[in-house]
């Protein structure tokens, strides 16, 4: 097992960064400012000069290895540069999700029609998509529960209900929503769900709210949607009726790796920001930095976030070599373990600025809300400690004293 970088990831990451210096930081206050004159969904002029340099640069689609030819474990180096600006730096390389996933979605199982009409789109970042399966009324957390009702009526399917926490879908270029709901509630529980693509514009869909996460509001947003008598044509399906719960579990699986990585980004950034703080301030008659707690706070933050990051290498790694089946466990454990640590080296970070750190002149209180809102994303802590102590349960150790 070797996370030496190899030499097309240590030449991704360097061009990585010097787009990240040259361009991505220098357009942070213009983005925000931007939002703040004209609407926080408003779409700054700047991210499409950040998306043209980063094509100059070979700098898109990386998190697809059919088309950019990086592996998981290469990828998952440049996805923790893009999260030192988690908000602008992965939709510039067209890198973000919930589009990384739709489209790894109909890459995988989309039809020749839907790939032409979808992927192809947002593979040139020309759209946006969003993923509806989570309702506001169930436990979304089983996605068994869900009780969207997709129902087949001749050569269409008519779909009835209700989803929020829709990411995208308050951005004026998102065109599609793909949407879980239930085909078959007699079939067994994990063959009654299905996906379907649903055009924005269709009649009936209606965008009934934002949601704010700790009162910050995304550009892209994230909505509650209602779907009231869509119909849309049978050949949106994806997959076959049924599929649903499988092609959701094949989604998600490189897109955890993904959100580890960006976490350990901000935490780098945070950690950055904190030893800074600690050598520019004074305090008791000496620097920050010389204060045996704050050191205490900047080693800690050392030593989890390399640890994270080695577990997130392991994981990456194991779903090159054996798929990502093979690695449920270890993806269960990254996503429990990256946006905790991010969440804690945040909050220290956040300690050492003191009030500054949770006002917005520096970017440490986005980073602890939305780090804290990645243990929600993609399935609570719990239910992947459930996944993971199951498995260990299961384990045979070599030796009971």
């Amino acid at each position: 097992m070797d996370f030496t970088l190899s030499a097309k990831a240590q030449d991704t990451c360097a061009r990585m960064w010097d787009f990240m210096r040259e361009d991505v930081f220098p357009a942070e206050p213009l983005y925000y400012g931007y939002l703040a004159e004209h609407g926080p969904h408003e779409h700054s002029p700047v991210l499409e000069l950040l998306k043209e340099s980063a094509r100059r640069r070979g700098l898109w689609n990386l998190f697809l290895p059919t088309v950019s030819g990086m592996t998981n474990l290469e990828y998952a180096a440049v996805a923790e540069v893009s999260g030192w600006s988690p908000v602008i730096a992965p939709e510039a390389i067209n890198c973000q999700a919930p589009d990384t996933g739709n489209m790894e979605l109909l890459h995988m199982f989309g039809t020749h029609e839907q790939k032409r009409r979808w992927l192809e789109p947002l593979l040139a970042g020309e759209i946006r998509s969003a993923f509806s399966m989570t309702e506001p009324d169930v436990a979304s957390s089983d996605a068994t529960n869900i009780t969207t009702v997709m129902r087949r009526e001749g050569d269409d399917y008519v779909v009835n209900g209700r989803k929020w926490w829709v990411s995208g879908a308050m951005d004026e270029r998102c065109r599609v929503f793909i949407v879980m709901g239930k085909t078959d509630p007699s079939a067994e529980p994990h063959r009654q769900q299905s996906m379907i693509l649903v055009p924005r514009d269709t009649p009936g869909v209606t965008i009934e709210r934002d949601l704010p996460i700790f009162g910050y509001h995304d550009q892209h947003g994230h909505a509650e949607v209602l779907f009231r008598d869509v119909r849309v044509p049978a050949s949106n399906l994806i997959g076959n009726e049924g599929d649903g719960f499988m092609v959701a579990q094949a989604r998600l699986g490189p897109g955890r790796i993904h959100h580890a990585m960006r976490a350990i980004g901000m935490a780098e950034r945070a950690l950055a920001l904190m030893a800074d703080r600690a050598k520019s301030r004074v305090a008791f008659g000496k620097p920050l930095s010389e204060q045996g707690v704050v050191r205490e706070l900047i080693a800690q933050s050392r030593i989890d976030i390399d640890q994270a990051r080695l577990y997130v290498y392991k994981t990456a790694w194991l779903i090159d070599r054996y798929g990502a089946k093979d690695a449920r466990t270890e993806i269960a454990a990254i996503k429990v373990a990256a946006p905790a640590m991010a969440t804690s080296v945040i909050d220290r970070a956040i300690e050492v600025f003191g009030a500054a750190g949770v006002s917005n002149d520096t970017p440490l209180a986005y980073f602890y809300a939305w780090a804290r809102a990645l243990r929600i994303v993609d399935g609570p802590d719990a239910v992947h400690r459930q996944t993971i102590s199951r498995q260990e349960l299961k384990r045979k150790p070599p030796y009971i004293g």
